[in-house]
């Protein structure tokens, strides 16, 4: 059976309960019928379909887990655990079993529901959609890291990797292509690696050397310092007997400070008997066997990744097919990224040079992104959302003059160029759009939000700062 096979029209869903041995004592009391107890993952593929897995008495269920998901009927299901399995099983399981009954038919509806509605019914098969409807299906959920010191990265993503099956994928890789496209947000940061710029390895060695001439053999060793010849050596040098005599000049050494000192300089290379302050360190990749200085290695970030805004509205029009908004967007003579570029460039060298303090504002810049319309999609229907966008398109229509000039960016994000446009004329403007918004919104139980961001040219553009810089910090500061 794959993942998109009719369900059972039983109001409650198939249970399998595996376990080591007999689970008829741990299952609990509202799960008592109708629940297929078995001891070996091997079964469901020859027994009855079930909806929802219940993982229980293992203490290692990660290899169980691995085994579950890499399955194509059993990838997408519902998997609990009812104990402690360890981490694997904890990155690619739904969590605990629920204490109720009502958490788990509430679990069970959404995900039935959610697969309806996945990619306009159409069965998830590519890597890419199975993935992606995993996360649909559970909103709340997260694509876990997992730390491996088996595995050169030190982190991997279990999820992607069976998922994945038997093709061999970057799970890194292959998470940063859908970050790219907007289909998935990072969460929280777990941790931060450094890496070997050859082969991408984080197991590394740092080693102090000598930075004359980056021998390891260095020892920490006291020096003085002969006033007379200027002479620096290992204090074990100058002692001959109980005095201190200089090797160089002979000079016998009697008052700190006025015959000798001791330097700073406490560390001595016994291979090229160099004497310095710190040592310098040089990083070795334990599996290229790579030299690096410590600022050349690759840094990289390991967080979770959920379903964004961006994703959940794809996997509900369609993957591979262009969002509601694109459709409208296009309505207002979009021009492409590289065009808009050049007008702003443009825009900017004049303000530079007629603009403040010499005259007035010569443009002005306006982003402006559809914050929530995922969430306006699921709450208020495809048709209703569709027509509040028809009501947005208009009203910009409406306000903006033939001399503006829009371009798409990432998301759900429209830029808005102004020539001779001062601040006044930029929040006039947004006012406009906004009691627009105020006027669609207010005949509705859900409400379209959005986000602005304006820049007057050249008073709020940074020194030096080119289009392209505008626009990325713009950018950030809008999402």
């Amino acid at each position: 059976m794959s993942p998109e096979a009719p369900l059972t029209s039983s109001p409650s869903p198939r249970i399998a309960w595996i376990s080591p041995s007999d689970s008829s004592a741990s299952t609990p009391s509202w799960l008592e019928g109708g629940v297929q107890h078995i001891s070996n993952p091997d079964q469901l593929l020859q027994g009855p379909a079930a909806d929802v897995i219940v993982v229980d008495g293992f203490t290692d269920a990660g290899p169980i887990l691995q085994e579950l998901r890499s399955q194509p009927h059993d990838g997408l299901r519902l998997i609990y655990l009812n104990a402690e399995g360890g981490e694997l099983a904890a990155a690619l399981a739904d969590g605990p079993l629920p204490d109720a009954e009502t958490g788990l038919m509430e679990a069970w509806t959404l995900w039935q529901e959610r697969l309806k509605l996945f990619n306009r019914g159409r069965p998830p098969e590519q890597l890419t959609e199975r993935l992606l409807c995993w996360l649909w299906q559970r909103p709340k959920a997260t694509i876990k890291p997992l730390r491996d010191p088996a595995v050169r990265e030190m982190y991997r993503y279990p999820l992607v990797e069976v998922l994945a099956g038997d093709r061999s994928v970057s799970a890194w890789s292959f998470l940063q292509q859908l970050r790219q496209t907007n289909q998935l947000d990072p969460g929280t940061l777990c941790d931060r690696l450094r890496q070997c710029t050859s082969c991408g390895s984080s197991r590394l060695n740092y080693v102090d050397v000598c930075p004359e001439c980056r021998n390891l053999d260095i020892v920490r060793q006291p020096s003085l310092h002969c006033f007379v010849c200027g002479h620096v050596g290992s204090q074990q040098d100058f002692l001959r007997g109980e005095s201190l005599v200089c090797p160089n000049c002979l000079t016998q050494l009697r008052h700190i400070g006025s015959d000798y000192d001791r330097p700073m300089e406490n560390y001595r290379c016994r291979s090229c008997s160099a004497f310095f302050v710190d040592a310098e360190v040089d990083v070795y990749c334990f599996d290229c066997n790579h030299r690096h200085a410590p600022e050349e290695l690759r840094v990289r970030e390991i967080r979770p990744f959920r379903l964004s805004e961006a994703g959940n509205l794809a996997c509900r029009q369609g993957l591979g097919d262009s969002s509601v908004a694109d459709e409208y967007f296009r309505r207002l003579k979009l021009i492409n990224q590289a065009d808009f570029l050049d007008l702003l460039n443009w825009q900017l060298t004049i303000a530079r040079r007629y603009g403040p303090p010499k005259g007035p504002t010569m443009a002005s810049l306006l982003g402006m992104k559809l914050e929530n319309l995922a969430r306006v999609m699921e709450e208020a229907g495809e048709v209703m959302a569709t027509a509040m966008l028809e009501s947005l398109m208009e009203r910009l229509q409406q306000v903006l003059r033939d001399t503006d000039r829009c371009m798409r960016g990432r998301e759900d994000v429209l830029w808005i160029l102004l020539p001779q446009t001062p601040a006044q004329g930029l929040k006039r403007l947004q006012e406009r759009l906004v009691e627009g918004l105020d006027q669609m919104n207010g005949s509705t139980e859900v409400s379209i939000t959005l986000g602005f961001l304006g820049c007057v040219l050249p008073e709020q553009a940074l020194k030096d700062e080119d289009a392209a810089l505008l626009l990325a910090r713009l950018a950030g500061e809008l999402s």
